[in-house]
């Protein structure tokens, strides 16, 4: 029965789905019912995984719940530079739970198979390389570098180490992202020419007004290690530490934290390299606690012509004081369609299609002629188009949600393990990584020098 589904739906591919609106595609649910089935799979004790978080902040906590609702996963330790969330994670993961302020502890455990790192940004590269020179399997939170001098060289030791590593941009590991991905390379929106991104927020949370603790202190934080790789040395500061995103010294800002999740999705989807120009700008407009990366930020991506796909330019937005509340969406325009992704969870195709005939009379010059002319004019015209030709084709529109219970994180952990385990490449490797990042940090470094960064995304180096 499943060999004949899989026939039916080989034979009919796509087709369904680009001419029913509303429908929920069969091969996505087959997906999803593959994935169930292998999670659900009976674990040997040989296939074991124990893993350790390094960073136990709010990414770090919500990996950490991510990575064990897979089975045969384990929980062996947790590292971070604040005593707090240390109590916490043997409070919700016991009390025998190893856990440390120094990651090196963790890397020099035989009995751990890989690391969550969940760090501030600053720290992604030093500890994803020294994790995968001691054997260690290694999924990095995003954006993989804090620098673009960062990137090649993170690639390098994966290629040496062989190790398996994996970036957490969990949106390329969505059911909807895939089915507009085979939709789009089956030509459902024609041929590709711009596409607007955006994350907007409207809350202190979202702006990243992180509740600190009360017993916030030198005395419970780490600080000296957690500004170790920085060059100007500062005294504590716990908004510092707690709310590191709002610092270019230990994040990577709007651009880091959201772009590079918007530029993940466009890559996955076009198979790009990337885009070889960068330009944004931005300001500080409402959120002036302090912080030193804006909280408005707009770019301008030029992607060049390639054998992945045609020249097109991408507008990206993050806005942390956007009157229409939360609302994000990638919105993908073609000559013959847009496909317009809200979330992770689903999207929308509408297809319009211009009539060959090019059309007179209206809002055009046809009327300014002498009448004789305009006569010819519309004899020619109607010898040369057919009525078929005059009719505007119908347009239609396809929405997409993927199967109740898909879960994107929990699925870009599945295949993860499924990597360790099998050998099989990962979904988003230090390349693509790095390629994602890339761009997302160009966009910073031209805010801050106020040019057009120019990018060679082959080589992934700046030109």
């Amino acid at each position: 029965m499943a060999s004949d589904r899989r026939k039916f739906l080989k034979q009919l591919g796509s087709t369904i789905v680009l001419t029913s609106a509303g429908l929920t595609s069969l091969a996505a649910q087959e997906e999803h019912e593959r994935r169930i089935l292998q999670a659900q799979k009976r674990v040997m004790p040989n296939d074991k995984i124990r893993i350790a978080t390094i960073g136990m902040g709010i990414m770090g906590f919500n990996d950490t719940r991510a990575a064990l609702s897979v089975p045969g996963v384990e929980l062996a330790a947790c590292c971070d530079l604040y005593t707090g969330r240390l109590t916490r994670a043997k409070e919700l993961y016991g009390n025998d739970l190893f856990t440390t302020r120094n990651f090196h502890e963790i890397l020099d455990r035989k009995d751990i198979d890989a690391v969550v790192i969940a760090t501030s940004d600053n720290w992604h590269s030093r500890i994803a390389e020294a994790a995968m020179r001691k054997g260690k399997a290694v999924y990095s939170e995003k954006p993989m570098v804090h620098l673009l001098s960062e990137g090649l060289n993170e690639i390098k030791v994966q290629q040496e180490t062989k190790m398996v590593f994996q970036v957490g941009s969990q949106r390329v590991s969505s059911l909807a992202f895939a089915k507009a991905k085979e939709l789009y390379q089956a030509g459902a929106i024609g041929k590709l020419n711009s596409i607007q991104a955006s994350f907007n927020r409207q809350s202190a949370l979202g702006a990243w007004q992180y509740t600190i603790p009360l017993d916030a202190s030198p005395q419970t934080v780490d600080w000296d290690t957690f500004q170790a790789p920085e060059g100007t040395k500062l005294p504590y500061d716990s908004n510092r530490f707690f709310r590191w995103r709002n610092y270019r010294e230990y994040g990577t800002g709007v651009a880091g934290d959201l772009f590079v999740h918007l530029i993940s999705g466009i890559h996955f989807i076009t198979n790009s390299k990337g885009p070889d120009k960068i330009y944004s700008v931005g300001d500080l407009v409402y959120w002036k606690d302090g912080r030193n990366v804006p909280d408005v930020m707009n770019a301008i991506i030029h992607y060049p012509d390639s054998p992945e796909h045609p020249a097109f330019q991408v507008s990206l937005q993050v806005n942390f004081i956007s009157g229409e509340g939360e609302v994000g969406y990638t919105r993908f325009v073609g000559s013959e369609g847009v496909i317009d992704i809200s979330d992770d969870t689903g999207f929308t195709i509408h297809k319009n299609k211009m009539p060959v005939a090019p059309g007179y009379g209206g809002w055009d010059s046809f009327d300014t002629y002498p009448k004789a002319m305009q006569q010819a004019i519309a004899d020619d015209y109607n010898k040369k188009y057919s009525d078929a030709d005059k009719q505007t084709p119908k347009s239609e529109t396809t929405t997409y949600h993927q199967p109740e219970g898909s879960d994107s994180s929990h699925d870009h952990f599945v295949n993860f393990f499924d990597s360790m385990r099998t050998g099989k490449p990962v979904v988003e490797d230090a390349i693509f990584g790095f390629r994602a990042a890339a761009p997302a940090l160009a966009c910073n470094e031209s805010y801050f020098q106020n040019k057009v960064i120019h990018w060679d995304p082959v080589n992934m180096k700046l030109v």
